[in-house]
């Protein structure tokens, strides 16, 4: 057995959602620097363009597609765009999400409740079916969801995108049971408190970080590359037996 052939992704389609930035960027890099030619894509062309030329002063060949993962129209474009420029998506990584609320539950409005649900959960979903026949043709492919631990358990004052990260998991589990017959694996990670933007009003507050360490295992605040390199397994060979399965990385938060 050769381990490093087990992590190859030469000759694999990577659709990376979130991918300006933070934990979606890290994992297009990683997958791109073991040989797969990446899809990046998030809201803002100008950000993504920024990103492709780095990737490309590295050797990854990327393709960089602006686009509304709460939007239908969007994701069919970025999917037919996908298909048309590299021939076909292996590996589908479901990563933006959208957190416009801060607060207790009965706070939260319909609209925002709305909001979260459709890029959090209802995006990832549909955007799965438009790549469903094309890893289906191509004999397989590799869904990874990005959920939270707050999908485990749910985070204070992070209750609505805690219920949108819980049915994340559970979407994963279904895909994961349905789509394994033709080849399909579908898994969820679960980060903790990462270091990235999305985060930075939790890690940048030291009365949150102080009470945070309190409970913290490893003492430290995770960093994009640590998701990656776990998104890296479940999309490469290495993980090929792997499927519906939900992997936390948290630092021991959860335990």
């Amino acid at each position: 057995m050769n381990i490093d052939q087990k992590f190859d992704l030469t000759g694999k389609v990577a659709l990376v959602t979130g991918a300006s930035k933070g934990i979606g960027k890290s994992i297009a890099q990683a997958f791109g620097q073991k040989g797969a030619k990446v899809v990046i894509s998030s809201r803002k062309q100008e950000a993504l363009d920024e990103v492709a030329t780095e990737f490309n002063s590295e050797g990854i060949e990327v393709l960089a597609v602006a686009a509304n993962i709460g939007n239908g129209q969007s994701m069919v474009d970025l999917v037919n765009k996908a298909n048309s420029h590299f021939g076909g998506v292996d590996i589908l990584v479901n990563n933006a999400a959208a957190n416009p609320s801060f607060g207790p539950v009965q706070h939260t409005d319909a609209d925002v409740f709305d909001k979260i649900m459709n890029v959090n959960v209802k995006g990832p979903f549909e955007l799965a079916k438009l790549i469903y026949p094309i890893m289906k043709e191509r004999g397989g492919g590799s869904i990874i969801n990005i959920s939270s631990i707050g999908g485990l358990s749910p985070e204070a004052m992070l209750g609505i995108y805690s219920v949108s990260k819980s049915a994340i998991i559970s979407l994963t589990k279904v895909l994961g049971k349905e789509w394994g017959r033709v080849g399909i694996r579908a898994n969820v990670i679960c980060p903790g408190l990462i270091q990235t933007k999305f985060s930075e009003a939790l890690w940048s507050n030291e009365e949150v970080m102080n009470a945070f360490m309190k409970e913290l295992p490893a003492q430290r605040v995770g960093q994009p590359e640590e998701i990656a390199s776990l998104a890296l397994f479940l999309a490469a060979e290495a993980g090929s037996y792997c499927t519906g399965a939900v992997f936390t990385a948290d630092g021991g938060y959860t335990i």
